[in-house]
C-alpha cells in the first residue's frame, strides 16, 4: 500500500514491490514456458532469477527472450529441448531500498503422450454378468479427459448400468444383449499438449444366457475391497467412487458416519456413483459410507477422508514507514496441516543482525536507523509446499499529511460494517482521532471504533448513523470530513416455499423483496444448490422473470435447495426453498405369511421407497382362487409405520393376499400376491338376517329372508332350515323345510293369521347357531263392511267436523290401517244444476282424506262456501280398501265473495276514467253489489274514497279525478255476509296527445327511416310528414299514428336533398333537411381515372379512323357525274384504291383500312354514340383498332345528299374535325351525368 503511494511521489524514495508474481506451469512444448516478474520501486528496480538455488541469468540464454522493463522472460525457439529448463525459480527485484523476492515457481516438462503398440482387445460375457473395458491412458502428471465413443465418435450412451471411472476404464455393472459392439474406442485428451490420442477398438460379446437371467447381489468394482482411505489438501476437489456390479442395477446412497452429511458441500454425479467435494476444508475429514442396494442385498465400502493444508497466512506483516528511534514489529505467522516453519530473511539473505531478534514468529527491530530501510521476506513451508510474502521497513523523516480525499461520500446499508478512510501519510506514523455531528469521542459509540491505519470502522450501522464525520491528525490542524448516509437495509418479504412436486408438474418459486427507494432496482439471482443456474443449467429449462422461478417440466435432477439472493450495490439478503421430488411408493416387496391358524394368518412385508412422502397406511387385498370370477378385494388396512398385519379370515376359502402402500401422492402398484393359503370347512357362524312375512294372498303364509353371502357358508352342501308354527293352539313343535333360496310358502293357514317363524343356516359339517323368532301374518283379505253411524258437523262455511262409529276388527280381515272419507262437491247452492247432479250421482269434484286406524273424527277445511256436498267413509288393510258408507249430504252457508274477475281502467279524456269489471268466479253467496275504493299514490297522507255500488249487475263505473295525479283503486264485491277480496289496480287519466319532436333520422339511397320515444299517457295523435325536393313540389306521407314509434318515409330519389316537416293544427311542430345516400363508388379516384382513359383512347381510335378515311380513298369525279352504277358491274382499277360511294366503302388489300370490318367510323356509329348511354369498346390489334359500337340507325338514302366542292360527299378534313367535335360533346354526358357524386 505504501508502495505504491510512494511511487506517486516522485521526489520519494520507495523500496521495491512486486506486482506480477511467476506461476508454476507443467508443460509439453516450448510455448507455455513463460515465467512473470514485475514491480514498482523509486528508483526503478533491477531483476535477477535463482534456479534451484544457483543464479539463473535468462539473458545469457539465447533462448530466452527478456522483457525490458521486467523480469520476464520466455522461451523463443519452438523446436528445441526444453527439459532443461525444468526447475524451481524466485524472482529478486532491487534497487537502493533493499530487494523483494517472488514466489518459488516450479517449471515441469513432460514429454508429448504417445499411443504404444497395444494388442486389440475382445471380451465375451454372459447376458447379465459384469464387465470392465480399459482405456489404459498414457502415464503423466496432467490428468486426461476421457472420452468413451463409437466409430462415428458418437458417446456410449452411459445410465446407472454403464458409467465410465475416474481411471478411464468403462464399468458395466451387468451387460444386456444390446451392449454388443465392436467400437468401444477410449479417446484420451491432453488438452494442455493439444493432442488427443486415439486407443484401439475393443470389442464387446454378449452371449444370451442358457436359462433364465439370474439376480445378483451387489459387488464394488471400484473401489475393491471394503475400505478405502483419501489424502488431500484443502481447497481441492475430490471425488469418492462407488461403482457396483449387481442385476437389478444397486441404487446408492451416500451416508457421513462421524457426522451429518452437508448437503451445500458435496453434490453427487454419475447417477449417485460419484460424490464430489469441491474446494473441500479441514472440516470435511472424517469417514463417508457407500452402501449399493437391489432386491438381493447390500453392501458397503468405507471412506476415510483425510484434508491436509499446504501453508497458508494467518497474519501478514504490513510495509510501513518508521521514524529514526522507532522499535519495529513485524509479525508474521502461518499455519497449515502439518505446521509450517517459518522463516525471515532481509533482502533475500538470512537475518545476523543482533539488534533484530525473532520470537513465535514476530520480528522486532528495536531502535532502527536510516540505513535499517530494507526489503524483509517471511517463509512458511510444510511437506506440502511454501508461500512467501515481503515487506518493506523504510525509516524516514516525513511531514504528516492526510491522503484521503476531503467530502468522500459513504453509502452503506443498515446492520452493515463499513469504514471510513483517512489514509495518512508521515514519518513518524500521524495519529489521528475521529468526531462526530453528535458525538465528541469514539468511546460513545461502542459500534464504533478506530483502524490502526487510522480509519473509522462502523458496525451493524444503524439509520441513526447517517451523519457528517471528522478525521483530524493529532498536533495540527489538518482534517478531512466523511458524509455518510445509512439506507434501509434489503429485506425478503416472502421467501421461496419449501415444494413438493411430483414428476413432470410445474414449480413456481417466488421471491418477493423490499429494497430502500434509494437504491438501484437490485439484480436477482437464483441459485441452486449453491450454483447459478444461469451458469449450470439449460436455459429452456428455467424461465426466471425477475423474482420469479418457474420450472415448467420438473425432474429428478431439480430436487434441491434454492436460494433466492436479491444484490444491491450495498447490501444482499437470501432466502432458500426447496424442491423435493415426491411420487407414489413403490410397491413393497417380500411380502411372508407366517403363523397360520384356523381363520387366521400373519402377513408381512418389506416397504418400498416412499419417494420423499411417508407411507400413510398400507391395504390388504385378496382373491378367491376358487372363485370363477377372479377380481382382488380389500380387506383390511394397516397404519403406515406398521410391516405386518394378522388377517380374520373364513372357512372354506382360498386366499392370496397382495400389499398395495398409500402415500399423499396415491397408492403403489401392487405387490407380487402370496401363494394360496386355505381355511378348512366349518358349520356356519350365523343365520340369515330379515326373516319376515311377505304374505299378500289371503290363506298364505310367505316366509322369506335376505340371502347369506356364499362367504358365510363356511362349507359344502349350504341350504337353510325354514321353521314355523302358529302362536295360538299349535304347541311347541315346529313345522321345517329345507331350502336353497327364499321364499318359503306355506298354503290353507287363514286369513292373516299369527305364526311363529325362524330361518336357519346349515352345511355338510353342521347347523349355525339357533336362531330367533319372529311374529309373521298370513295374507289378507279385502274388509267386508263400512263404518256405520258417519255424521257431519259445520264449524264455519268452509270447514266440517266428519265423526264414525269403530269399526269391527274381524270384518277387516287384515290389519286395520285406517279410513278413507270421500268428500264429493255438487257445486254452488244457487245453481239448478245442483239437484241435478246430485240426482245422477256426477259431482263436480271428488277427493279424499285418509286417517289413522285409531282415529274416529276428522276436521275437513277448504271448503266452498254455499255449496251442496255429499260425502262417505270406507276403511282400508293392507289388501285394499273396503266398501263405502251410504253418501251423506250437507250443504256450506253463505260467505263472503272471491274478488272481481277482470277490471279494465278507461281514460275517455284527462280528467274522466272509466272501470270496467267483472262479476267474481266465486261468489260465494248471493252477490249484493259492489264497493269502489281508490286514492292518489303520489301524495303522502291522500284520504281514501269509498263508493258503494249497490247494484250487482252494474260493471263499469266513471270517475272524475285530477289529471296530475295517479290513482290506485280497489274493486270488492259484497254478498250478506260481508265484502270479500278486492281486485287492485293502477293508473291514471290519458292526457290529450300531439305529433312528437323529438324525432330520429337514418337516411338510405331511397328512404329515410324516423324513430321517436312516445310520452307516457299521451293519447294516440294522427299526423302526416311533409317531404319536399329541392326544385320540386311538396308531397305527404300516409297517416302516422304517435304511438307507432318509427315510420319508413319511401319513394325517395337518390343523392338528393329534402326538406321534412310536420304540421299539427295548422303549425309546424317540427322541420329537418336530409339528404339521401348515393352510389359511392363513383366518387373513387380509381373510378373516374378508369372513365377518362377509356373516354381518350376513344378518342384517339376515332381519329385515327378519319385521318386514315381522308387518305385513303379516291374520288372519282367522271364517275359522280356519270351517276350512281353498281359497284358489283364496275370495272376494278388496279392502281386506284377502292372508288367511294356515300353509304359505300370499297378498299383493295393493297393498303386496308384502319376502319375495314368496323361501323366505328360511320355517320351511323357516331349518332348511335351520342344517343346512347354506354359504349362499348374492344381494341384487337390484327384486325382493327376499333369494334364495333353499340346503337343502330337506319342509313340515309344516298340520293339525298348533296355532293359539292365545299361539301364534298367523300370524308375530308372538315368532315374529320366535325367528327372530332362530336366526340367531344360525347366526353360531356361521361363526366356530368354518369358521375353521382356521394352526398356524404
Amino acid at each position: 500500500m505504501f508502495g505504491v503511494r510512494l511511487c506517486t511521489l516522485s521526489t520519494v524514495k520507495s523500496p521495491p514491490v512486486i506486482t506480477a508474481q511467476p506461476e508454476s506451469v507443467t508443460t509439453f512444448s516450448a510455448d507455455d514456458i513463460t515465467l512473470t516478474c514485475e514491480a514498482i520501486g523509486n528508483p526503478p528496480p533491477t531483476f535477477r532469477w535463482m534456479k534451484d538455488g544457483v543464479e539463473f541469468d535468462p539473458s545469457k540464454d539465447p533462448e530466452l527472450s527478456v522483457s525490458r522493463d521486467s523480469g520476464t522472460f520466455s522461451l523463443t525457439a519452438k523446436d528445441g529441448p526444453i527439459h532443461q529448463y525444468q526447475g524451481r525459480y524466485n524472482c529478486y527485484a532491487s534497487n537502493d531500498l533493499g530487494t523483494a523476492v517472488s514466489n518459488e515457481a516450479r517449471i515441469v516438462t513432460e514429454n508429448t503422450p504417445t499411443l504404444q503398440k497395444e494388442k486389440k482387445v475382445s471380451k465375451k460375457v454372459e447376458e447379465g454378468e459384469s464387465v470392465v473395458l480399459p482405456c489404459n491412458p498414457p502415464n503423466s502428471t496432467v490428468a486426461p479427459v476421457i472420452h468413451w465413443m463409437d466409430k462415428k465418435l458418437r458417446h456410449i450412451q452411459q445410465n446407472d448400468r454403464v458409467i465410465q471411472g475416474r481411471d478411464g476404464n468403462l464399468y458395466f455393472s451387468h451387460v444386456a444383449l444390446a451392449d454388443s459392439r465392436d467400437d468401444y474406442t477410449c479417446n484420451t485428451q491432453f488438452p494442455s499438449a493439444r493432442i488427443i490420442v486415439l486407443k484401439e477398438p475393443i470389442k464387446l460379446t454378449v452371449v444370451p444366457s442358457n436359462s433364465v437371467v439370474r439376480n445378483r447381489r451387489p459387488q464394488m468394482m471400484r473401489p475393491t475391497g471394503s475400505h478405502s482411505s483419501y489424502l488431500v489438501l484443502s481447497g481441492q476437489n475430490l471425488e469418492l467412487e462407488c461403482i457396483v456390479q449387481g442385476l437389478p442395477s444397486p441404487k446408492i446412497q451416500w451416508i457421513r458416519k462421524d457426522g451429518v452429511l452437508s448437503e451445500s458441500r458435496t453434490s453427487k454425479d454419475s447417477y449417485d456413483r460419484v460424490m464430489r467435494f469441491k474446494n473441500i476444508s479441514e472440516s470435511d475429514s472424517g469417514e463417508y459410507q457407500c452402501t449399493a442396494t437391489n432386491l438381493q442385498g447390500m453392501i458397503t465400502h468405507t471412506y476415510s477422508v483425510t484434508v491436509e493444508a499446504a501453508p497458508y497466512w494467518i497474519k501478514k506483516p504490513k510495509s510501513q514507514l518508521y521514524a529514526p528511534g522507532d522499535t519495529v514489529k513485524l509479525e508474521c505467522k502461518a499455519d497449515g496441516i502439518p505446521s509450517p516453519e517459518v522463516t525471515w530473511s532481509i533482502n533475500g539473505n538470512l537475518l545476523t543482525d543482533p539488534r533484530r531478534s525473532l520470537k513465535h514468529g514476530v520480528l522486532t527491530l528495536k531502535n532502527v536507523e536510516l540505513s535499517d530501510t530494507a526489503v524483509y521476506q517471511c517463509k512458511a513451508v510444510n511437506k506440502h509446499g511454501s508461500i512467501l510474502i515481503n515487506a518493506y521497513v523504510y525509516v524516514i523523516e516525513l511531514p504528516p499529511q492526510i491522503l484521503t480525499e476531503d467530502g468522500l461520500m459513504y453509502s452503506v446499508a443498515e446492520g452493515q460494517t463499513t469504514e471510513l478512510a483517512c489514509e495518512t501519510f508521515g514519518s513518524p506514523q500521524p495519529n489521528v482521532t475521529w468526531e462526530g455531528e453528535t458525538w465528541a469521542a469514539l468511546e460513545a459509540n461502542p459500534r464504533m471504533s478506530q483502524l490502526p491505519d487510522g480509519s473509522l470502522q462502523i458496525s451493524n450501522a444503524s439509520l441513526n448513523d447517517s451523519s457528517q464525520y471528522t478525521c483530524t491528525v493529532s498536533n495540527s490542524k489538518i482534517t478531512i470530513t466523511a458524509e455518510l448516509d445509512v439506507l434501509n437495509k434489503t429485506v425478503i418479504v416472502k421467501p421461496p416455499l419449501a415444494l413438493r412436486i411430483q414428476r413432470g408438474k410445474p414449480a413456481t418459486l417466488t421471491c418477493e423483496y423490499q429494497v430502500d427507494s434509494r437504491q438501484d432496482t437490485p439484480q436477482v439471482q437464483w441459485r441452486k444448490n449453491r450454483q447459478k443456474l444461469t451458469e449450470s443449467s439449460d436455459s429452456d429449462k428455467y424461465m426466471i422473470d425477475e423474482s420469479t422461478l418457474i420450472i415448467p417440466d420438473v425432474e429428478e435432477e431439480d430436487e434441491g435447495i434454492y436460494t433466492c439472493e436479491v444484490i444491491t450495490t450495498l447490501d444482499m439478503a437470501e432466502a432458500s426453498g426447496s424442491i423435493t421430488i415426491v411420487d407414489r411408493p413403490d410397491s413393497p416387496t417380500q411380502i411372508q405369511m407366517t403363523e397360520p391358524k384356523d381363520r387366521s394368518v400373519t402377513l408381512s412385508w418389506t416397504p418400498g421407497d416412499d419417494h420423499n412422502s411417508p407411507v400413510l397406511e398400507y391395504l390388504i387385498e385378496f382373491e378367491e382362487t376358487e372363485y370363477e370370477r377372479k377380481e382382488w378385494e380389500e380387506l383390511s388396512r394397516v397404519p403406515g409405520n406398521n410391516q405386518r398385519t394378522t388377517l380374520s379370515l373364513k372357512p372354506f376359502l382360498s386366499y392370496r393376499f397382495r400389499v398395495i402402500a398409500i402415500n399423499d401422492i396415491g397408492k403403489s402398484d401392487p405387490s407380487m400376491y402370496t401363494d394360496v393359503f386355505s381355511i378348512p370347512a366349518a358349520p356356519p357362524d350365523s343365520n340369515p338376517e330379515g326373516v319376515r312375512s311377505d304374505s299378500i294372498d289371503p290363506g298364505n303364509l310367505v316366509i322369506t329372508w335376505k340371502e347369506m353371502d356364499r362367504r358365510s357358508f363356511n362349507g359344502p352342501g349350504f341350504s337353510y332350515i325354514v321353521m314355523w308354527r302358529k302362536v295360538l293352539g299349535s304347541g311347541p313343535s315346529w313345522n321345517t323345510k329345507f331350502m336353497i333360496s327364499p321364499p318359503f310358502t306355506v298354503t290353507d293357514v287363514g286369513n292373516f293369521s299369527a305364526f311363529d317363524i325362524k330361518v336357519q343356516a346349515v352345511n355338510e359339517m353342521g347347523n349355525g347357531p339357533e336362531p330367533k323368532s319372529t311374529i309373521g301374518y298370513s295374507g289378507e283379505d279385502y274388509p267386508l263392511e263400512a263404518p256405520m253411524d258417519v255424521g257431519v258437523a259445520l264449524i264455519n262455511s268452509t270447514a266440517i267436523v266428519v265423526t264414525w262409529a269403530p269399526i269391527n276388527r274381524e270384518t277387516v280381515r287384515g290389519r286395520l290401517q285406517g279410513y278413507k272419507i270421500y268428500l264429493m262437491h255438487y257445486g254452488p247452492e244457487s245453481r239448478h244444476l245442483r239437484r241435478e247432479r246430485v240426482r245422477e250421482g256426477k259431482p263436480s269434484n271428488i277427493s279424499f282424506v285418509m286417517t289413522d286406524s285409531n282415529e274416529e273424527r276428522k276436521v275437513l277445511g277448504d271448503l266452498q262456501p254455499y255449496s251442496h256436498y255429499a260425502l262417505s267413509v270406507s276403511v282400508f288393510n293392507n289388501k285394499g280398501e273396503g266398501p263405502q258408507s251410504d253418501p251423506l249430504t250437507f250443504h256450506t252457508p253463505e260467505g263472503v265473495p272471491g274478488p272481481p274477475s277482470s277490471l279494465l281502467l278507461d281514460s275517455p279524456s284527462e280528467t274522466e276514467m272509466t272501470l270496467h269489471w267483472t262479476p267474481p268466479t266465486q261468489p260465494n253467496g248471493v252477490l249484493k253489489g259492489y264497493m269502489l275504493k281508490y286514492q292518489q299514490v303520489d301524495k303522502e297522507d291522500s284520504p281514501m274514497q269509498m263508493i258503494e255500488i249497490s247494484d250487482h249487475v252494474v260493471s263499469h263505473f266513471s270517475l272524475k279525478l285530477d289529471p296530475h295525479s295517479r290513482y290506485r283503486f280497489y274493486l270488492q264485491g259484497y254478498t250478506a255476509k260481508g265484502e270479500g277480496l278486492p281486485i287492485i289496480m293502477e293508473g291514471a287519466t290519458t292526457l290529450d296527445g300531439v305529433p312528437l319532436s323529438n324525432i330520429s333520422l337514418s337516411t338510405g339511397e331511397t328512404s329515410v327511416n324516423l324513430t321517436w320515444v312516445s310520452k307516457e299517457r299521451q293519447r294516440n295523435v294522427g299526423f302526416f310528414i311533409h317531404y319536399l325536393k329541392k326544385d320540386g313540389t311538396w308531397k305527404r306521407s300516409e297517416r302516422v299514428n304517435s304511438s307507432q314509434s318509427f315510420y319508413t318515409l319511401q319513394g325517395l330519389q337518390s343523392g338528393s336533398v329534402y326538406h321534412l316537416k310536420i304540421d299539427f293544427k295548422n303549425k309546424t311542430l317540427w322541420e329537418d333537411e336530409i339528404q339521401t345516400a348515393g352510389a359511392r363508388f363513383v366518387t373513387e379516384s380509381w373510378f373516374i381515372g378508369l372513365i377518362s382513359a377509356l373516354v381518350l383512347l376513344l378518342l384517339v381510335l376515332l381519329i385515327l379512323c378519319f385521318i386514315k378515311r381522308s387518305k385513303g380513298g379516291k374520288y372519282s369525279v367522271k364517275e359522280k357525274e356519270e351517276g350512281q352504277i353498281d359497284s358489283e358491274v364496275r370495272p376494278m382499277n388496279n392502281e386506284a384504291f377502292g372508288e367511294y360511294r356515300y353509304g359505300e366503302e370499297k378498299q383493295t388489300a393493297s393498303q386496308p383500312s384502319l376502319c375495314e370490318d368496323s361501323k366505328l367510323c360511320t355517320d351511323d356509329a357516331l349518332d348511335d354514340y351520342a344517343n346512347s348511354n354506354s359504349v362499348q369498346t374492344e381494341v384487337i390489334m390484327d384486325e382493327s383498332l376499333a369494334s364495333q359500337s353499340s346503337g343502330v340507325r337506319d342509313v340515309p338514302d344516298p340520293g339525298t345528299q348533296e355532293s359539292s366542292p365545299l361539301n364534298p360527299a367523300t370524308p375530308g378534313r372538315a368532315r374529320a374535325q366535325t367528327w372530332i367535335h362530336t366526340c367531344a360533346h360525347l366526353l360531356q354526358p361521361l363526366m356530368t351525368d354518369q358521375i353521382i357524386e356521394n352526398p356524404q
